[in-house]
């Protein structure tokens, strides 16, 4: 929290933190009034809140596909489908541009192969929100469809068995007992993914579009722009800003999203 000063303070790093002069809301006017903010305060809230939507859609499908198999199958699937998350964003990144090279990329080989004229990638922005968007499923939907499947095999088998003697099918049992006692875990999860929808995943955004100015249209996001201001600009006091704006919008999106499902359901509340 000491940190938030600097926000405010014209860095002076041979004077520090404190000998710095206060420059009050200055940094914060210099931000909002460039075309920056608007460009990557939209980014950031379309593509994170598609990852959301998306995502937990795919892994509550995922998780109950793997409800369904049996033990052995599950462990090759919960193998298969988390080994992803444990991979770095440089290695997925140099990955991806096999993939995508305009010269020599795997898909555009195959392009050309089909008579297709190939794609530069990285110079066209309109393709990043659907590439950006598989990528973060292919690493993250395994990790949160075991968090699903983990809530859908401590349910009491009871439920399933009364339903089955009353003539339900799989799929009635599926959608009213699965889904319906989960959830509790989808609005927990999705609360909190909410309350983050204005960080991105620095990796993500940085190293999959090789931070090609081109794509900057769709892919530069908050934490992407904050680390740029560090790297060419050197000015702290203005990233600073940028990244507490990020915090206070994240606060307010918790709140708010949390007044609204207790108004609906107080038990499925975070608090």
């Amino acid at each position: 929290m000491y940190g938030i000063v600097i926000a405010f303070k014209d860095i002076n790093y041979a004077k520090g933190i404190w000998g710095s002069e206060w420059t009050g809301l200055d940094n914060f006017k210099f931000f909002f009034q460039s075309q920056d903010a608007m460009r990557i305060t939209r980014n950031t809230l379309l593509l994170n809140g598609i990852f959301i939507a998306v995502g937990i859609f795919c892994s509550v499908v995922i998780g109950l596909l793997m409800a369904e198999l049996g033990r052995k199958w599950v462990r090759i699937f919960q193998t298969v489908l988390f080994f992803p998350y444990f991979l770095s964003w440089v290695v997925i990144g140099f990955v991806t541009y096999i993939l995508l090279n305009p010269s020599y990329g795997v898909i555009n080989k195959a392009l050309e192969w089909m008579n297709v004229a190939p794609v530069d990638w990285y110079s066209i922005p309109g393709y990043w929100p659907v590439i950006l968007t598989l990528t973060y499923l292919w690493k993250n939907v395994g990790y949160t469809a075991i968090i699903f499947f983990t809530g859908l095999i401590a349910i009491d088998t009871t439920y399933y068995e009364a339903a089955s003697i009353d003539g339900a099918s799989r799929f009635q049992q599926i959608r009213k007992i699965s889904i319906p006692l989960i959830v509790p875990l989808i609005t927990l999860l999705v609360i909190l993914n909410v309350g983050r929808i204005f960080y991105s995943d620095f990796g993500l955004f940085y190293f999959i579009p090789r931070d090609a100015g081109m794509l900057y249209s769709t892919t530069d996001v908050v934490d992407t722009y904050v680390f740029r201001s560090l790297r060419v600009t050197g000015d702290l006091g203005m990233a600073s800003a940028a990244s507490l704006y990020q915090a206070i919008v994240g606060l307010v999106l918790v709140f708010s999203t949390n007044l609204i499902v207790r108004k609906f359901n107080k038990e499925n509340a975070l608090f």
